[in-house]
Order: structure tokens, then sequence, then C-alpha cells
């Protein structure tokens, strides 16, 4: 259970963030002809935004999850500061506690991740990581508060944390430029392991039942380095609304017994209307 918390941050921040690799022209196969990108296109989110997403375990309610975003300063610098929250809930967590905290600082103007939290307790097992990001020095430091270790980290081109990656790509990508089929590279850096690398795979589009009815969704499948939070052989799909919002719908993963899920539950505060399918 721990890991599907980790794994429902990880995987809406890697549903869409093929779109940047293949500006970056990353070990892509996208067609660049159908990329299109506005330079002043409007944001596609709100300051006070908040998403809430239940996790289910076959018909159990496992945990749930929460994204909100508030306005801060860092070093003069206006960023958007946004708090991921997640809990196991009810029988589950009578089994396994988890309360689990991300927070990303990272720049209205130009997206980069200035700060990074996470600060985790799962079922006694605790994180407290904090990365700061020096984009002028190319350098970025994390200060393992538990262990009191600092670990330096050379920056790499449009390297994102664990959050900013999501919301930075809500507004710089163009879903038509994506081929079924197709995979792409990229690199993020959310903890003590450094870089991570991740192969992104678009299924194309399909159309999902939700609480508030039918929802139109671009469906991605991650595949991942072995031995890391996840194995190759694992059974990830996640789907992101092809409306104006681009908000995760759902997360699904197949396990060895059963299988495991994130819904969309709440939200609030969204800058465009959450488009439904009328029947």
């Amino acid at each position: 259970m721990k890991k599907f918390i980790l794994l429902f941050f990880l995987s809406f921040s890697l549903c869409i963030s093929a779109q940047e690799s293949s500006d970056l022209a990353v070990n892509t196969r996208v067609k660049k002809s159908t990329h299109k990108r506005s330079a002043k296109k409007e944001s596609t989110f709100n300051v006070g935004e908040w998403l809430k997403f239940r996790m289910h375990y076959g018909a159990l309610n496992a945990s749930y999850a929460t994204l909100h975003v508030k306005s801060d300063n860092i070093d003069g610098v206006p960023v958007y500061h946004v708090v991921g929250k997640g809990k196991t809930t009810g029988w589950a967590s009578i089994f396994f506690k988890v309360d689990d905290t991300y927070e990303s600082y990272f720049g209205k103007q130009d997206g980069k991740p200035y700060r990074f939290i996470r600060k985790i307790n799962e079922g006694g097992y605790k994180k407290d990581l904090e990365i700061n990001f020096n984009h002028k020095e190319k350098k970025a430091v994390l200060n393992d508060k538990k262990n009191k270790k600092k670990t330096n980290f050379d920056l790499q081109d449009s390297i994102q944390d664990l959050i900013s990656a999501f919301y930075y790509l809500r507004n710089n990508y163009d879903a038509d430029s994506l081929e079924v089929g197709k995979s792409i590279n990229m690199k993020m850096l959310y903890d003590d392991d450094g870089i991570f690398n991740f192969k992104l795979k678009y299924m194309g589009k399909e159309v999902l039942k939700t609480k508030y009815g039918k929802v139109e969704c671009h469906k991605f499948r991650p595949l991942v380095q072995s031995g890391r939070v996840f194995k190759e052989q694992e059974s990830l799909s996640l789907w992101v609304s092809t409306d104006e919002n681009r908000i995760p719908i759902r997360i699904s993963a197949d396990l060895a017994v059963g299988a495991i899920k994130a819904d969309i539950d709440g939200y609030n505060g969204l800058k465009h209307q959450f488009k439904i399918i009328m029947d």
C-alpha cells in the first residue's frame, strides 16, 4: 500500500511528462509536424485548485490523496506552492498506516522547481527530505533531515521534481503531437536515489465512467526500470482528461493478486469547466 501512495504522486506526473520530452527531442518518435504550441497559452490551473482521489483495492477504500495549489514567494521569485497529501483510511489504516506529504514550489513564470519536500510516515518507515534547486549554478542540494545528510546533484535541462512536472506540463503540451504506441524518455529528481529515468508509452484516447459521468481521457503506460519503485512486469495505466484542465482521472495497477486503482473523487477551483460527455 505504501508504494501505491508514491505510485499515485509519481504516475500522474509521468502521465503527461512525455510532451516536454518531445520538445527536447530526447529519444522520441513524435511527429514534429503536428506539434503546435502557443507562447502565450492560457494557464490550465489557478491558485486555489483542489483535487481529491480515492484509492481502492477491490471493493475496499484503501486511502486517499489530495492536491492543493497555493501561492508563495522564494527569494523574491513568485511561486506556486502545491501540497500533496496521501493517507490510508478505515480498515487499511489499521493494517498499514500511511501519512505522506509532498510539497513543491515552482516558478509562476517559468515553471522551474525551486524547492521540493517529501515527508512520509509509512508504517513507521519515515523520510524527511528537502531539495533546493539553484538554477543559476545548475545545482540541486538534497537535505536528508532524518539522517542529517546532504547530497549535491548537477541539474539537467528541463528537469522537474515529482509535483512540479505535472503542473508545468499541463501548460506546455499539445496532445495532438503524440503518436499512439510510441514511447518517450524523461528524467526527474525527487529523492536521494537521484535522477529517475522513465520510458512512457502513449496509448491513445479512451472514455472512462466516473462518479461525475463519462470523461474523455488520454491514456498512458509507463515502462519503468526494475529494482526501483516498480517491477517492469507490473501493469500500470494512467488517464488524464482531454479538456483544458488536464487533470488525472484514474490510475490503475494490476497486482499479483487483484488490482488497485485511484479515481478522482472531488475537485474545487478548476479554472476551466470540467467537461462531461452527455449520453
